[in-house]
């Protein structure tokens, strides 16, 4: 007679274990999954499908084709709109990366009271940019901010109505902007300044190199990841602002500081035209696309070439 071998308790408990070991990480990962895949992923095929079709107050799923492409390249407001975000991203991305960077290089020479700087250039990231827009607004309001107070200090001839002016005022979003978003760009290099070896920079003294040329061709240089990631970061918040719109100009003087997002949001909930504001989603989407995806190919190439 042959014998059936009977598992022991202790192997079953170790087989149990075993198990939950392999499945419990993927059981405390799915939920996270699954919001991602129906949250994200879900609603921008679903923003797509909507920008082929005639869709107004509500979803329609009558197909239209690439009219509301084309509708949305006839419309003024969206240039405007365009125009506006080459300006307010450009300005914003390099001014952030520009003091971001020197109030790293300053902080990186083991100052006084350095914790104590970093978190008060820091601190504006901690805002919402609702609160950042609303702040500046009060500031650059010509009838009751620095204006108003400079004047009344005896300056009459002083006048800063920028915020006011549909010429000027897309410079005002980019103030605000810049206050809020150069801490966080000097965080992140000052993190990577300090990663940097300490004996490439006294061998370079050494050799006679000055501190500024140590920085320019050394130690900046090598912090090309560093540099990428903020740009991403940066680009990001550039295309997709509108609470600081909202918040500082509500797009005015009329539509002189729409962004995309702005124009988004409006056509597709106040005007009710949401497969228009649903191609203009999608434009936007391809914006940070058109950034995003050279930046990874980059960064694969070069680690397959390592």
């Amino acid at each position: 007679m042959s014998s059936v071998a009977v598992p022991t308790p202790k192997a079953v408990h170790r087989s149990s274990m075993d198990w939950l070991q392999a499945w419990l990480p993927k059981l405390v990962l799915a939920p996270s999954v699954v919001i991602v895949l129906v949250g994200f992923y879900a609603y921008i095929l679903w923003t797509l499908l909507l920008s082929f079709t005639n869709s107004r107050f509500m979803p329609s799923y009558k197909w239209v084709g690439l009219d509301q492409y084309l509708r949305l390249m006839e419309n003024d407001r969206w240039w405007v709109a365009s125009q506006n975000l080459l300006v307010f991203g450009g300005l914003f991305i390099a001014i952030s990366l520009l003091i971001g960077v020197v109030l790293a290089v300053l902080l990186d020479q083991r100052i006084r009271q350095e914790g104590a700087i970093r978190t008060i250039y820091l601190y504006p990231m901690a805002l919402s940019m609702i609160v950042t827009g609303t702040a500046w607004q009060w500031l650059l309001n010509p009838g009751l901010g620095l204006d108003k107070l400079l004047r009344d200090w005896g300056w009459e001839g002083f006048r800063f109505d920028w915020l006011v002016d549909p010429d000027r005022v897309v410079y005002c979003l980019v103030i605000a902007a810049v206050w809020q978003a150069s801490g966080f760009v000097m965080a992140l290099f000052l993190a990577g300044l300090r990663g940097v070896d300490q004996s490439i920079i006294r061998a370079a003294q050494v050799d006679g190199a000055s501190l500024p040329t140590i920085y320019l061709r050394i130690v900046l240089p090598s912090l090309r990841p560093v540099f990428f990631s903020a740009l991403m970061i940066l680009a990001h918040i550039a295309i997709k602002s509108f609470d600081l719109v909202a918040a500082m100009t509500a797009g005015g003087p009329g539509y002189a500081s729409d962004l995309p997002a702005m124009f988004m949001y409006t056509h597709t909930f106040t005007r009710g035209q949401m497969g228009l504001g649903a191609a203009s989603a999608m434009l936007m989407l391809a914006a940070i696309l058109a950034i995003l995806v050279p930046y990874l190919y980059s960064e694969l190439r070069t680690k397959r070439h390592e």
